[in-house]
């Protein structure tokens, strides 16, 4: 069974930092990508980063660039999305996914991806 279990969400004033975790099961770790998304109430489902063992390449939506850092630890099956500088625009709940094979040019369409976490809340402060 295909597991895909986000944590480390919570409330957090702006300028503060959190880090999310992303635990997987159920498939082989280092065929896939993992992207993060994000869906703020009422707004589109937003790619806000992907990485992927086969590629080691991560990318990030512009608007994190700079503040967030994915990676990951295939010994644990865990990805982690490491976020810095938070600002109020980054509330939303994030999420975590897994496709295979990693897309490239189009990590950020969420369709894409095969498998979903539950999603974890993340609440910046002003």
């Amino acid at each position: 069974e295909v597991q895909v279990v986000e944590s480390g969400g919570g409330l957090v004033q702006a300028g503060g930092s959190l880090r999310l975790s992303c635990v997987v099961s159920g498939f082989t770790f280092d065929e896939y990508a993992i992207g993060w998304f994000r869906q703020a109430p009422g707004k589109e489902r937003e790619g806000v980063s992907r990485i992927s063992s086969s590629d080691g390449e991560p990318y990030y939506a512009d608007s994190v660039k700079g503040r967030f850092t994915i990676s990951s630890d295939n010994a644990k099956n865990t990805v982690y999305l490491q976020m810095n500088s938070l600002k109020p625009e980054d509330t939303a709940v994030y999420y975590c996914a897994a496709v295979q094979p990693p897309p490239v040019g189009s990590w950020y369409i969420g369709a894409l991806y095969d498998y979903w976490g539950q999603g974890t809340q993340v609440t910046v402060s002003s």
